[in-house]
């Protein structure tokens, strides 16, 4: 079979060598997007109201549920083959992709009728759904360039695509929104990123297109590719099928709350650990027979993750109230902060299982990640609904909490797979951030409410925390810090 031509496939001490540029510069580069992205979003959260930001919120997740039908796990396929994929892999994964795409966008075109009337949807969020479909398709377009750039570890020129799509999206809709377009400020940022994200990665990973299938390279792919998809089906299933089923409950006001309240707790994951999962799935797949460099390697992952994440946690749980209290025209979102509480006690352990399942599924261990996704998806389908029911959004919340509480299942199953030392990495960050924030807490209760109070509170935490690492680590944090980005380097 032909090869397709993208060079030589790179050895394992250049995949070390590549993952640590990627970490490093993802890490910023990542970082800089997500403060766009929330930037973003925070002005967004100003200019429109609860109802529209929850109706972006719910039509995002209908529209994104037609992502897993678009891809049967294919293109995580070639990412994780040990082998160069072929030109006729590569070909067929399109095919079928474009395939089940637009016949997707068919079905979602033909139930718009039906939706409007369900949800009760005026004509400006038809405009957006219609939008989202059109990012959709275009989102399909990019997956094969992206799996190349992902193959070869270059990171540095996916983020490029992503900022600039940022920049554009939040920019032109922060825009319009201020000028009072509303719900259509998303619908034309939609448009926009969606066209520019296409021509930009097809002039930095240019493949030769083309229609193609093959049943045996489809059987091959398939070993790995419906595996994967089935928990990514279930990770549809869990989060964003919930989602809009949530809709119909609590309302788009109240989907609007929820998204503002999970935005917000999820930023300090957003700020690093993308970053980090994106570059170790294919590193952690190229390392699957060298198991003692695998265990490091996930052992200063999750320091890495703890050490910037924690401290980011308590912080936004204590400093959460004054912000919105202080900022104009955000009071709206009070309502929201004890979901925003709970949140954060589900991203605190998703900082800590989500390095781990990504190591699972990097290794083949795909089965084991499907019996932990049943779990969490039983007990969401459970929890949510009832709670919701019963205490409306907020109810939602508590919800998130209890479910996140069983991931000491999953890092159970992880240590009987996989040789690492999990609370060794994890427990001075943990300790460091926890005294951080009591400190904070006192601070605050000791101060009049003022952004100069507030802005010595953020200062004084930092402060505190950097020398309380210091102590507990000391000198060897610079080493630990430099063995996280050396974990994948040619010893």
């Amino acid at each position: 079979m032909e090869n397709i031509h993208q060079g030589e496939e790179i050895s394992l001490g250049l995949v070390k060598q590549r993952a640590v540029r990627g970490i490093v510069f993802l890490s910023g580069r990542m970082f800089f997007l997500q403060l766009v992205s929330f930037l973003g979003f925070f002005l967004l959260t100003v200019f429109l109201g609860k109802a529209e930001i929850g109706l972006f919120f719910a039509i995002s997740e209908l529209v994104a549920i037609l992502g897993y039908f678009s891809d049967i796990g294919l293109a995580a396929a070639l990412i994780q083959s040990k082998e160069k994929p072929t030109l006729r892999e590569i070909r067929t994964t399109f095919t079928i992709q474009q395939a089940l795409v637009l016949t997707l966008m068919v079905i979602i075109l033909a139930l718009t009728p039906w939706l409007r009337q369900f949800y009760h949807i005026e004509q400006t969020g038809i405009f957006l759904l219609w939008a989202l479909v059109f990012g959709f398709f275009m989102a399909s377009l990019k997956t094969i360039p992206s799996v190349l750039l992902e193959r070869s570890l270059r990171f540095d020129l996916l983020v490029v695509v992503e900022l600039v799509e940022t920049i554009l999206f939040y920019g032109l809709a922060v825009l319009l929104a201020w000028r009072g377009l509303g719900v259509l400020s998303y619908a034309w940022a939609v448009f926009l990123r969606s066209i520019v994200g296409v021509v930009l990665i097809y002039l930095f990973s240019p493949w030769r297109l083309g229609l193609a299938f093959e049943k045996e390279a489809l059987r091959r792919l398939l070993r790995f590719g419906l595996p994967f998809q089935a928990n990514t089906f279930l990770a549809v299933l869990k989060d964003r099928l919930m989602n809009v089923f949530l809709w119909k409950i609590v309302g788009a006001t109240g989907v609007g709350i929820l998204g503002w309240a999970q935005k917000w707790a999820q930023m300090p994951l957003r700020l690093i650990m993308d970053a980090v999962m994106k570059v170790t799935f294919p590193a952690y797949a190229r390392m699957q027979d060298h198991q003692e460099e695998l265990g490091r390697a996930i052992e200063k992952t999750l320091f890495f993750i703890s050490l910037i994440v924690f401290p980011m946690l308590v912080g936004m749980a204590i400093l959460a109230k004054p912000l919105v209290l202080l900022i104009p025209q955000y009071g709206k979102w009070e309502v929201a902060l004890l979901a925003l509480y709970f949140f954060i006690i589900n991203s605190f352990f998703a900082a800590l299982t989500t390095p781990l399942t990504n190591a699972l599924n990097a290794i083949g261990k795909i089965k084991i990640v499907f019996k932990l996704m049943v779990m969490w998806t039983v007990l969401t389908w459970i929890f949510y609904p009832l709670l919701a029911i019963r205490y409306g959004f907020n109810g939602v919340a508590v919800a998130a909490a209890l479910v996140s509480l069983t991931s000491v299942i999953a890092i159970w199953m992880a240590k009987r797979h996989l040789v690492f030392r999990f609370f060794q990495p994890i427990l001075k960050p943990f300790w460091a951030a926890m005294l951080m924030g009591i400190l904070i807490a006192v601070l605050r209760f000791s101060l009049s409410l003022s952004f100069l109070n507030l802005l010595i509170l953020i200062i004084s935490g930092g402060l505190v925390y950097a020398c309380l690492i210091y102590m507990m680590v000391g000198r060897q944090l610079l080493v630990e810090t430099k063995k996280l980005f050396y974990a994948f380097k040619t010893r």
